[in-house]
């Protein structure tokens, strides 16, 4: 629904209106915004997450009307301290976007001072809610409009950075591993940063669609359903599985190098190496995940990479590919002669010359 305030954006536009604004402010908790929020916020709550959690309760077990007297106070402090820290050096021509849960009573008050101050602020109607329900349809949308080049291969293959040369040769390219933060195996959480939430991932996935053209393909790395803890919109997910499907091969050899180079941060925190593959104590029994223990403690890292590889990856890579990727034929593929930086160029090149034959 349109709104007739001048100092309210439609939920509607906000798509096509973000780059109009100076600013995009998220006045929720801390804990509401690292959730997930609006590409490009900043979060400057109005209430922290202690407070929040205090009004909330007092709202339930006193009343609604103790509630706002006692969040008026907060909200009015907080916005008092952004006003003398955070925003203190704005010219009068700044133009910020104002959000809070819902559209509501969070985002109005900081809305309206800044406005009562002689800055051009817009509050977005319906808030996170809004935004929300706008990922979603978007993502609906852009698995019926998208075309998709699946670039599929074993682990180790070398798939993500082909996919990033095919970036850099001016091709559309969604990276899902590199805004799930994750690698997408048992071993392929990123040292020291969590993975997103869904929301966050579902609009890191909204956001880097939003950037591409609907009418040229898209290249995409074959993925499972979920990349480490998170799962890839179904819709998304079966239309990536229609795309046509090229295989990109590389020696057993230059996967072992090239793992060897990604993952070496398991090499230098030998205890996080065992922690990982006790998660396949299950599959592989106590016996075999010792043996890799002792592999590690030796430091032979190249016969256990290789052996992980025969073993535990090849062996489910042949399985899902077939069965999940229809497209899929074993003379459609393009070779990665070694894991140097001139090879990767090269077998890009090959790649987009291959497809467009």
């Amino acid at each position: 629904m349109q709104s007739s305030n001048p100092h309210i954006l439609s939920i509607e536009k906000l798509a096509s209106s973000l780059d109009q604004f100076d600013a995009i402010i998220d006045v929720r908790s801390p804990a509401e915004f690292a959730l997930d929020h609006i590409p490009g916020a900043i979060n400057l709550p109005v209430l922290s997450n202690d407070e929040r959690i205090e009004i909330g309760t007092l709202y339930k077990q006193v009343s609604p009307f103790a509630a706002k007297k006692l969040g008026a106070a907060y909200v009015s402090r907080n916005i008092a301290n952004h006003l003398e820290n955070s925003l203190i050096d704005f010219p009068r021509e700044w133009r910020p976007l104002i959000y809070c849960w819902r559209g509501g009573e969070r985002s109005g008050a900081f809305t309206h001072i800044l406005n009562r101050i002689g800055w051009k602020a817009m509050q977005l109607q319906s808030g996170y809610q809004g935004f929300r329900r706008v990922v979603i349809d978007g993502l609906d949308q852009a698995a019926k409009d998208f075309s998709f080049q699946v670039i599929a291969g074993m682990t180790g293959s070398g798939k993500t950075r082909i996919l990033q040369e095919i970036g850099l040769l001016g091709q559309q390219i969604l990276d899902l591993e590199g805004l799930a933060i994750h690698r997408g195996s048992v071993l392929g959480n990123e040292p020291n940063i969590e993975q997103p939430s869904q929301k966050g991932f579902e609009t890191n996935l909204w956001n880097a669609l939003n950037q591409l053209d609907t009418s040229k393909i898209v290249f995409v790395e074959s993925e499972s359903k979920k990349v480490g803890g998170l799962h890839i919109p179904d819709p998304l997910m079966e239309r990536i599985r229609e795309g046509q499907c090229i295989e990109l091969r590389s020696s057993t050899a230059t996967r072992v190098s090239w793992l060897l180079r990604e993952y070496r941060h398991f090499l230098s925190n030998p205890e996080s190496f065992k922690q990982k593959l006790g998660l396949l104590t299950s599959r592989y029994g106590k016996v075999q995940i010792a043996k890799w223990h002792e592999a590690i403690d030796a430091g032979d890292f190249e016969s256990l990479v290789e052996e992980l590889l025969v073993m535990h990856y090849d062996p489910s890579y042949q399985s899902s590919i077939v069965r999940n990727f229809p497209s899929y034929r074993e003379d459609h593929f393009v070779e990665l002669e070694n894991d140097s930086d001139e090879a990767f160029a090269k077998t890009a090149k090959d790649l987009i010359t291959k497809i467009q034959l």
